[in-house]
C-alpha cells in the first residue's frame, strides 16, 4: 500500500466507516468492517498493484466483506427463526420531533433500496468515487454501474418524492 501521512489515513478511514455505516445502519457493526478492512488489506497489501487506487481497492474489500457478512447473517437468522428468537429494533433519538419525522422517512426510504443500489449511491454520491472506480469496487462492468445508478436515483426520487410513509408517531399519555 501506498504510504500516506496521518491527516490522509484519517480522512481515508472516516469515508470507509461512512460507506459501513450506510450499509450496516449500525455504528458499532460499522466500525467492526471498517477495521476488517484495514486488517484485509494490510495483510494482503502485496496484492494491491495500483498506488492511485488504494480508495477503490479499500472499498472494494470493505463492501465484500460486508456482503460475505451479509450472507452470514442471513443463514444465522434462519436459525434463530427455526428456534423462535427474534432481535429488537432500536429507537432513533434527537431533540426536534419534525426533524427526527423527516430524516427518518429518508432513511427508511433509503433503507428501502437493494443493497447493491445503496452501495452505489454512496459510492458515487457520497464518496465521490468515479464510475469504473465503483466499478471495480463492487466487482461489476461499469454499464451495469450506470444502469443499476440511474435505478437507484429513480427509485429513491420516488420514494421519497411520491407519498412517502413517514414513521408512526407513538403517543405519550
Amino acid at each position: 500500500m501506498q504510504d500516506l501521512d496521518d491527516h490522509q489515513w484519517r480522512e481515508l478511514l472516516a469515508r470507509l466507516r461512512r460507506f459501513a455505516v450506510w450499509l450496516t445502519r449500525d455504528p458499532g457493526s460499522a466500525d467492526d468492517l471498517v477495521q476488517a478492512t484495514v486488517e484485509r488489506a494490510l495483510s494482503r497489501r502485496q496484492q494491491q498493484r495500483d498506488g492511485a487506487a488504494l480508495r477503490a481497492w479499500l472499498f472494494t474489500i470493505l463492501y465484500r466483506l460486508f456482503l460475505d457478512g451479509k450472507r452470514r447473517d442471513r443463514l444465522h437468522a434462519r436459525w434463530l427463526a427455526w428456534f423462535g428468537r427474534a432481535e429488537p429494533d432500536a429507537e432513533p433519538v434527537g431533540d426536534n420531533l419534525e426533524d427526527i419525522v423527516l430524516a427518518q422517512a429518508d432513511l427508511q426510504a433509503f433503507a428501502q433500496l437493494k443493497d447493491e443500489q445503496r452501495a452505489l449511491l454512496l459510492l458515487v454520491s457520497i464518496e465521490g468515487l468515479s464510475y469504473k472506480e465503483a466499478a471495480q469496487a463492487l466487482g461489476i462492468p461499469i454499464g451495469t454501474v450506470m444502469s443499476r445508478l440511474s435505478r437507484a436515483r429513480t427509485a429513491l426520487r420516488e420514494l421519497t418524492e411520491g407519498a412517502p410513509q413517514p414513521p408512526a408517531l407513538r403517543r405519550l399519555k
